[in-house]
């Protein structure tokens, strides 16, 4: 199992060295430029994909292109909703989620590609727009994550990030996989 899967039933050593790894994936860029870039990113890398690439598994039981679209535009969900919690409240509970859950229950496999990837490049520019705008004290505002404790807005602009170049990483092995 990698520590990037990051499910309910990973054990909870596997999914305490998630968010380090995610981190170690920014090294010494700018998060914010990581996440300005991804909406590009993946429009580019689609624009490369025919529509049964594009929704082709890379393998039984992993994602398509498209279903990584449709999780990355309900992270920007999740994140924009942690963000306007953290930004306006005192130390409000965070939750996780368990996205294999969401990808069955929501039915990732049957959304629109291309909707996903307006969907998130929407939710993306609203959520730069709350982080351009945040101050220094603004960033070192927590939450508390109901898994992994304290985390401020500025951890979380971080976390995205990394979030975003695992999931680039992703598409581009699952791209290659189905060519």
């Amino acid at each position: 199992m990698s520590v990037f899967s990051n499910t309910s039933k990973d054990a909870p050593e596997l999914r305490a060295k998630y968010a380090p790894a995610v981190l170690e994936l920014v090294g010494d860029r700018e998060p914010i430029d990581v996440l300005r870039d991804t909406p590009g990113a993946l429009a580019r890398t689609v624009a490369t994909l025919t529509p049964e690439k594009i929704r082709r598994r890379e393998a039984p039981g992993k994602w398509s292109v498209g279903m990584v679209l449709r999780h990355l535009a309900d992270t920007d969900v999740v994140w924009g909703w942690r963000l306007r919690l953290i930004l306006a409240q005192d130390r409000p509970t965070i939750t996780g989620f368990d996205q294999d859950q969401w990808a069955d229950r929501l039915d990732y496999a049957s959304a629109d590609p291309n909707e996903s990837l307006e969907t998130f490049a929407v939710l993306r520019r609203d959520n730069l727009r709350l982080i351009e705008h945040a101050t220094p004290e603004d960033l070192n505002r927590v939450g508390v994550h109901a898994e992994r404790g304290d985390e401020s807005a500025g951890h979380l602009v971080r976390l995205y990030a990394g979030h975003d170049l695992m999931h680039l990483a992703q598409i581009d092995r699952i791209a290659r996989a189905v060519a």
